[in-house]
């Protein structure tokens, strides 16, 4: 059976204050700009990822992920 691993975001010193809201924000930002330039497949994109699942709600990626295909 494998084992899961269980990480949470890393410290990010831009963002040192407990409200995440803007954090969680450039790494969704961030993931997508990632992902334009080198494709879901590189690994520092992957981390962008991760991290805006862990802090962000998932209504707010659901709108986000709506508004990025809509083109608005």
């Amino acid at each position: 059976m494998s084992e899961i691993k269980i990480q949470t975001t890393p410290f990010d010193a831009r963002f040192p204050n407990v409200n995440q809201t803007k954090n969680c924000w450039q790494n969704y930002y961030d993931y997508s700009k990632c992902v334009a330039a080198k494709g879901e497949d590189f690994a520092p994109c992957r981390t962008f990822k991760r991290s805006y699942m862990a802090l962000c709600p998932n209504e707010w990626i659901e709108r986000w992920d709506a508004q990025k295909d809509e083109g608005t």
